[in-house]
Order: C-alpha cells, then sequence, then structure tokens
C-alpha cells in the first residue's frame, strides 16, 4: 500500500509539474527578443488589440502598468473599464524572468502560485513603443504600446507575424481607447 501510494504522488507531482511547465512554454516558431532591457519596458502600455479570454472580456481602455516589486520581480497592474457596469477593473499581479533578464521571456501571475507564459516576441527595441506578446500558445495574444493609438502600419506587420504563427487575428479584439470614460 505505502508502495502504491508512493507511486500515486510521484504520478501526480509529475503531472503537475508538467502541466505547469506546458503553461510558460511559447508557441512553434516564436522566440522571445534579445537584448531586452527591462527598464525601458517598465511603465504604462496601452492594449491596443488582443485575443478573447475571460478574464479580459466585456473590458475597453485597457492599460497595463509594469514598475519594479519590492523584493524582487515586476509589479504588474491590469486596468480596464467594464463597459456592462461602468466600473473600473483592476488586477495586480507578479512577473518574474524565466532565464536572462536580457532575453523577452517571463512568468506572470494574477492568481497565487500559479503562473502563465508572457512572451515578448515582437519590440520595438529603439524606442520601446510597442510589442508583440504572446502566452504559450495560439490562444493567448496582445498588441501593446504606449500610446492609445499605434500606427496601422505596425498594426498590420504585427498582425502578419502573429497570423505565421497560427494566431487567429481576424478574431482579435480591439478595446476602445478613446472617450476615456471617469
Amino acid at each position: 500500500m505505502k508502495k502504491l501510494l508512493r507511486k500515486t504522488r510521484y504520478l501526480y507531482l509529475l503531472v503537475v509539474c508538467s502541466s505547469l511547465a506546458a503553461c510558460l512554454g511559447i508557441p512553434k516558431d516564436a522566440q522571445p527578443v534579445e537584448g531586452f532591457e527591462l527598464q525601458r519596458y517598465l511603465g504604462s502600455w496601452y492594449e491596443i488589440a488582443r485575443m478573447d479570454h475571460s478574464f479580459e472580456r466585456g473590458l475597453s481602455h485597457v492599460t497595463a502598468q509594469y514598475s519594479p516589486r519590492d523584493g524582487g520581480g515586476i509589479k504588474v497592474v491590469n486596468r480596464g473599464f467594464k463597459t456592462s457596469d461602468k466600473t473600473w477593473s483592476e488586477a495586480e499581479g507578479k512577473a518574474f524572468f524565466i532565464g536572462d533578464p536580457d532575453i523577452g521571456q517571463l512568468k506572470v501571475s494574477f492568481f497565487g502560485p500559479f503562473y502563465g507564459a508572457y512572451n515578448i516576441i515582437e519590440l520595438d527595441q529603439v524606442n520601446y513603443q510597442y510589442a508583440l506578446i504572446v502566452g504559450a500558445n495560439t490562444s493567448y495574444m496582445w498588441i501593446m504600446a504606449r500610446q492609445p493609438e499605434l500606427d496601422p502600419a505596425i498594426v498590420t506587420r504585427l498582425l502578419a507575424r502573429a497570423e505565421s504563427l497560427g494566431f487567429k487575428v481576424d478574431e482579435l479584439i480591439y478595446p476602445e481607447q478613446s472617450n476615456k470614460p471617469d
């Protein structure tokens, strides 16, 4: 019986570790940016486009704020306006580099010990004005910019890149960023 219990625990641990590792992956053929500089990335970003998912559903005027976190890592504050009940929604999380801090590959958590992949695969490395971020698979993707609007030519280029990786860009949501509610 002890042997069976030990095997069951081992199997459970193996499944949990495998599941967590899968959440921190990157889509096939995608590569995180190199030469990443966290200090230049910190600050405010506007969400230009995203894949649909439950934790941002119904939100407009979505922003992300990145700052150093006490005790290490990065503090992440995502904010958006919930149009259905005219209220602001805010979620605070934490992010840490998965490997080298000059590689744009992090893990982010808003829910306790559970982390998701935050892979920066395209970045304006001259001025840090826009970024294409993907999760572990083609279900999660964001185009972010320092301003509420992004040059359509840049958006088109980022969409082509995402589509080449298997993202369904025709299903993207483009949240309202103008006429900010009070």
